[in-house]
């Protein structure tokens, strides 16, 4: 990974920032349309601003009083009462970064965040799983979809879940203004729904990667395959059943038959030192495909621990049979870039500082930060594309010195 210092080491880099500020401008005029009055219009570009500076928390008062503001209500009443559908803004966000970061073979990922909670009013907290602290905590969880290719990736969508508790419950439902068509749905039924919005928009990725929280729903992967012919590569358990001649066999078994001359070491990509080197084995599996499609097991065996099972991590992968194994581990090594979203968008974009306990103000202020992230991401790779770099270095350095505020402000531009 390259040094933070050396982001910008050419001057066509340089002359690149004196287009920031056309980008900005139609990167507003772009999402305007969507309010219906130009008070709430203008407000949501300086919350979007108030996300890109440098404010230790993102809470309300800090965040008014960046843009100027004597306090929170203008920001309380945009997430709470002004009309605007954030549906609407992500849909538009979508677009502009397939139009903007497409190379062609992007990614889909989607994964789940939590964001802990101490209180039991905000809509769809419980005490639930927290991949945070890998314990159970009293949280909320959202399930996200990013972009992910070659020129940047972003975070596209996302969708809170509304457990049962919530959900079942009138009282709650009311309280947290959960509207009456929102029924309970599993995390994979929510990651579902956010592939078939991006489907039916005509778009389609190269692949699409998730984790086993995916993989063990059999109907969303048999969707996947029969219905969109997506590829895809999954992480699953060591216990992911598979049939062949007609008896169940599972993945950590058909491990053990792997030959020694049939593990190869590929890169799944570059660290932060140096390549991610691991040994790497297929298995294809004998089930109905469609044509020209097939099905496997991949395995990833760690370098210092060749002989132990225990090292050794599965996915299931479906894609053209003709597919080589080193597309099948770059692709395998892609599914991390969501997790560098979810961390940019926390640590610098504010996304679990909300104060928001509704329904409609968490997908309010969810759509803002991932507005946030899509123009940040778009503008880096405007500035200078530098391959195999991480987004965070460049998004953090632009945050951490309020270099989009500065830059704004140098220019004599408003927020507007």
């Amino acid at each position: 990974m390259q040094e933070t210092l050396n982001l910008f080491p050419s001057g066509a880099a340089l002359e690149a920032l004196c287009g920031w500020s056309d980008s900005l401008k139609s990167f507003q005029q772009r999402l305007g349309k969507y309010y219906a009055r130009a008070e709430a219009r203008q407000t949501a570009f300086d919350y979007i601003q108030a996300l890109m500076c440098p404010v230790e928390r993102k809470n309300g008062w800090q965040m008014s009083e960046q843009v100027g503001y004597p306090n929170p209500y203008r920001f309380q009443h945009l997430l709470g009462r002004a009309r605007w559908n954030a549906e609407q803004v992500c849909a538009d966000l979508r677009d502009y970064v397939v139009e903007h970061l497409d190379d062609g073979a992007a990614v889909l990922a989607v994964d789940e965040t939590s964001f802990i909670k101490r209180g039991e009013e905000s809509v769809g907290v419980q005490r639930q799983y927290c991949g945070l602290t890998g314990q159970v905590e009293n949280c909320q969880v959202g399930v996200f979809l990013a972009y992910i290719s070659s020129k940047g990736h972003s975070l596209l969508d996302r969708r809170l879940y509304l457990p049962k508790s919530w959900s079942a419950v009138p009282k709650k439902r009311k309280q947290a203004k959960v509207p009456s068509k929102v029924r309970f749905a599993t995390k994979t039924g929510l990651a579902k729904a956010m592939l078939q919005s991006f489907f039916q928009a005509g778009m389609r990725p190269a692949w699409f990667v998730a984790d086993e929280v995916y993989s063990r729903d059999a109907g969303f992967w048999r969707w996947l395959e029969q219905t969109e012919r997506q590829p895809y590569v999954l992480t699953v358990n060591k216990r992911q059943p598979t049939p062949i001649n007609f008896k169940t066999h599972y993945a950590e078994d058909l491990a053990l038959t792997i030959k020694s001359n049939d593990w190869h070491r590929l890169s799944s990509g570059a660290g932060t030192k140096t390549e991610r080197d691991y040994d790497w084995a297929r298995i294809e599996l004998s089930c109905r495909q469609p044509a020209g499609f097939s099905r496997w097991f991949l395995f990833r065996r760690c370098l210092e621990h060749p002989e132990n099972p225990r090292f050794i991590s599965y996915y299931q992968v479906f894609a053209p049979s003709d597919t080589p194994l080193k597309t099948l581990v770059r692709i395998a090594g892609q599914r991390w870039r969501i997790e560098e979203c979810f961390q940019f968008a926390k640590d610098q974009l504010g996304l679990g500082d909300y104060e928001v306990r509704s329904w409609m103000g968490w997908h309010r202020h969810t759509a803002l930060v991932l507005a946030a992230q899509a123009f940040l991401s778009v503008l880096r790779y405007q500035v200078e594309p530098l391959p195999e770099l991480s987004v965070s270095p460049f998004f953090s350095t632009l945050v951490a010195a309020g270099g989009l505020a500065v830059f704004r402000a140098a220019r004599g531009l408003s927020s507007g």
